[in-house]
């Protein structure tokens, strides 16, 4: 792809280090077709047919990635009522010694706070709205229910649902067994359930302060055996992702603490509990989420990458599911499950990893079509299609495969057009759309990498709000 990439709002027309020159963005001030015309043509001049075709596709595009069906406008403006779903607000600072009430909204700006903005977010009270917002849709009809071609996020949220109702059905019948004196006595008594996956379940365990006054919470991931699976191969695979999640220590990476058996011979995985909840619930509460608050979550979450990359490990399964929040907005990656040691310490060099995992909408396209490739390159590429999930509320697409996807295959034809792909150009700052097009770069050897995304113009100007800056 011979395309530069696009210039800088004051018109300047050096290169930038941290960007490949495989992308061309249209810049806003002084290409768009609607201001300047496209290719010579004044903007009251008829564009010749391929020009129109282009243009309705992007109008397609964008209609699919701006706007929310009519189910989904009926429930965010009845989820509006709640105490997290404002989008974002403007107001000074509260006085000191006030509590924060309900009333807050979910994200506030003020140019006098650190950073210039803070959060404010309660996981609870989301997931009971997320649940209604669920029972609704599984109430619609057939012909009521969102075209799956607008790749919404509901999709793979109702798939869960529905699997967690047949996990808490077969746990009725099996019964839940009590933990060990040890891990009672160590972190309390194991409680409400607040997530479910493959791997098991994650409680919330409430261990009682000395003094007496108040409890300190816990997140218990309790480990399931896979069916054939010997108890050797168990063991190595949770000690393996344990070793991995207990060695990192940062700000934006959960802090795993613990691993021990249950009396059924279960491993439990002791960690922070984050009382946020995770970016997946949010963006489904919000529809979407405003730059700002993107960018201040984006940011933590390249940190963390560059941090893991440093460290020699690769995430390999980074989704909004995986990334939980703290009631201020500081952002935490966990679940190494998929994690890769692709360098030991004494090493120089990254080796190849191979194998197909993770979430499709997140999956990068390398690891469809080579036997090895770079598992950073993995990270960095879901790290694009998670932003990008954050700005519209949606997929980008279904799959990162050409011939299985359309959108994809538009994004491929996109790259290579003046007019680029609808939902990124629909991003306003040439610098930002610059970066993600950088990100989501097919050619992992042109891929940027997680320390170049946060050296370049737009990761150097993003603004952290104080619990992210330090972790809080």
């Amino acid at each position: 792809m011979a395309a530069n990439l696009a210039e800088s709002e004051n018109g300047s027309a050096s290169q930038r280090s941290s960007q490949p020159p495989s992308v061309k963005s249209v810049d806003v001030v002084s290409k768009s077709p609607k201001l300047n015309g496209q290719n010579g043509h004044p903007a009251d001049q008829a564009l010749p047919k391929t020009l129109e075709k282009g243009s309705m596709l992007k109008e397609r595009l964008t209609r699919i990635f701006s706007s929310k069906d009519s189910s989904q406008r009926s429930i965010a403006s009845e989820s509006k009522k709640g105490s997290d779903t404002p989008q974002s607000a403007t107001g000074p600072a509260l006085p000191k010694g006030k509590e924060k009430s309900e009333s807050l909204p979910r994200f506030i700006v003020n140019p006098e706070l650190p950073g210039g903005h803070e959060h404010h977010l309660r996981g609870a009270r989301r997931q009971e709205r997320l649940m209604d917002m669920i029972k609704s849709f599984l109430g619609m009809k057939p012909e009521q229910l969102p075209d799956s071609n607008e790749l919404s996020l509901m999709s793979s949220w109702v798939d869960n649902f529905r699997k967690e109702k047949v996990d808490q059905a077969a746990e009725k019948k099996t019964g839940h067994e009590n933990k060990p004196c040890t891990l009672v006595e160590k972190y309390g008594k194991c409680q409400e359930v607040v997530g479910r996956g493959a791997f098991g379940v994650v409680r919330i365990s409430h261990k009682k302060l000395e003094n007496g006054q108040g409890e300190k919470l816990y997140a218990v991931k309790e480990f399931r055996r896979r069916p054939e699976e010997t108890e050797k191969k168990y063991s190595k695979r949770l000690t393996a992702e344990f070793c991995i999640s207990s060695s990192l220590r940062h700000p934006n990476v959960i802090h795993t603490l613990d691993l021990l058996q249950d009396s059924k011979g279960d491993y439990c995985e002791v960690m922070e509990f984050c009382a946020g909840g995770d970016l997946y619930s949010l963006i489904l509460s919000a529809g979407k989420l405003d730059a700002q608050e993107a960018d201040c979550f984006f940011k933590q979450m390249m940190r963390g990458v560059e941090y893991m990359h440093e460290m020699g490990v690769a995430h390999r399964d980074l989704k909004p599911e995986n990334l939980l929040l703290t009631t201020r907005g500081c952002l935490k990656i966990t679940d190494f499950g998929n994690g890769e040691c692709f360098r030991m310490a004494w090493e120089n060099d990254a080796h190849m990893v191979s194998g197909l995992c993770g979430s499709a909408p997140y999956i990068a396209p390398e690891e469809y079509n080579c036997k090895e490739f770079d598992a950073r390159a993995v990270d960095v590429w879901a790290c694009g299609v998670i932003y990008m999930a954050m700005r519209t509320g949606r997929h980008l697409w279904r799959v990162a495969r050409k011939e299985e996807d359309e959108f994809y295959a538009r994004y491929l034809e996109g790259r290579k057009s003046e007019e680029g792909y609808a939902p990124i150009e629909s991003l306003h700052r040439a610098r930002c759309r610059n970066v993600i097009y950088s990100i989501l770069d097919p050619n992992p050897s042109r891929r940027i990498t997680a320390s170049q995304v946060l050296k370049s113009e737009w990761g150097r100007e993003i603004k952290l709000c104080k619990a992210g800056e330090e972790g809080l």
